[in-house]
């Protein structure tokens, strides 16, 4: 492909002295070293709702456009095939800095190389990550443009179904250098098989916010949810550090979901234990275990057995001791108020305030943010602050997004 040929110069010699300092890993089992996690998403198995995860790509480049929280003199992507059922074939890919719509800015096109070859193979439940790739004035707030390029059928793709507002593009043929993005005419709100960008260590460890739909920004735009808030305050304050957003809409602790991916329990290893760099995991998750079961029975919530304060307490406890195990500390988050939403009851109402007030007062996480005293309507704690509600009694708006953020304890990160 023209105009993607391997750059010498002082982006070379970037590359070069990143690739020894770090020893670049190719496999996720290696993933470490002088890298930390700029950028992740929380991948789930395909599914049938309207996206491309069940048919795939096939003759086909795929841009995805995605926003950092921390720059770094170099970075890498991370290919995930976590739920594929096959080896994926990546026959080439690219970074640039994005511009408006599938568009990049000219001349920041990078070719992407894995062990110094355009192609890569990604076995069924695996993980690459490429070589360094040396990128000018990457900052926290850089919008980065990723094109992926399969030349074969990849067969369903593991990906991830946003729920913040955000657009990925897909064109016929290999489309890797299009700067106009005039090719890609084809979107979807969803990422796919990108799992993460990391950038060379500078300034402080990862922060990952690991939580359900309210997490990873409902409506919210890109930039606007509180992950990416409070990269900005972090920044602000003069120690930035990322802030990854490990939401994934619809998710349980407890339970798996067709539509809603892995139980909270599991993906915990990999999104927030795996993550380059991670050093404070800020939880917030448990609002779907208690309110699902007050639903009638929907394919995307099955299995959806009634749960206790009990089961949701011993389920924190297991993540706050696996992450512990690995030297990372767990910042607990109260549950929003949820009131007048299709899932409150005075049941799940209980269960909400049982578990919310062990968490404010159990003393086993390394630190508290009372979102839900934060977002309460001061007239009636049961409900959001009109102010902060999306509309529907359960997601904050972006406004409540600002006020998340703002109430996190920078000294507890």
């Amino acid at each position: 492909m023209r105009g993607l040929s391997r750059s010498f110069g002082l982006a070379g010699l970037v590359v070069l002295l990143v690739a020894v300092l770090v020893q670049t890993p190719a496999s996720a089992g290696e993933l470490g070293g002088g890298w930390r996690a700029a950028w992740m998403t929380a991948m789930q198995p395909p599914n049938a709702n309207p996206n491309w995860s069940q048919q795939g790509f096939s003759a086909q480049s795929l841009r995805q456009v995605i926003r950092l929280t921390a720059g770094g003199p170099a970075l890498r992507i991370r290919i995930t095939n976590q739920y594929g059922d096959r080896t994926v074939r990546l026959t080439g890919a690219t970074v640039a800095k994005a511009a408006q719509g599938p568009a990049v800015e000219p001349g920041s096109v990078r070719a992407i190389r894995f062990r110094g070859a355009e192609a890569v193979d990604v076995p069924a439940g695996g993980e690459v990550a490429s070589d360094p790739v040396a990128l000018q004035d990457l900052s926290g707030g850089s919008r980065l443009a990723v094109t992926l390029y399969f030349a074969g059928a990849t067969g369903p793709a593991t990906f991830h179904e946003f729920g913040a507002a955000a657009t990925s593009y897909r064109a016929p043929g290999d489309e890797r250098a299009d700067l106009g993005g005039t090719a890609y005419q084809e979107t979807s709100n969803s990422w796919y098989f990108l799992a993460g960008v990391d950038t060379v260590a500078v300034g402080g460890g990862t922060v990952v916010a690991f939580g359900d739909s309210i997490t990873n920004g409902f409506s919210i735009p890109l930039g606007q949810r509180y992950p990416d808030l409070l990269a900005a305050r972090l920044a602000a304050a003069g120690r930035p550090q990322p802030v990854l957003n490990a939401g994934l809409g619809g998710n349980r602790l407890l339970q798996d979901s067709t539509c809603y991916g892995e139980r909270g329990l599991i993906r915990f290893q990999r999104d927030v234990l795996s993550q380059p760099g991670a050093r404070t995991a800020l939880v917030l998750m448990g609002i779907n275990d208690i309110g699902y079961p007050e639903l009638p029975a929907m394919p995307c919530t099955t299995p959806n057995p009634p749960v206790t304060s009990e089961q949701l307490i011993e389920a924190y406890r297991g993540l706050i001791t696996n992450a512990h195990s690995r030297g990372i500390r767990v910042v607990g988050a109260t549950m929003p108020p949820f009131g007048g939403a299709q899932v409150y009851t005075e049941h799940s109402a209980h269960l909400w305030s049982d578990v919310n007030a062990w968490i404010r007062t159990s003393g086993e996480f390394d630190g508290v943010v009372d979102f839900a005293t934060v977002l309460a309507d001061p007239a009636d704690p049961s409900r959001l602050d009109p102010q902060y509600d999306l509309g529907d009694h359960l997601h904050p708006n972006a406004a409540g997004c600002r006020a998340m953020a703002d109430a996190v304890d920078l000294a507890a990160l």
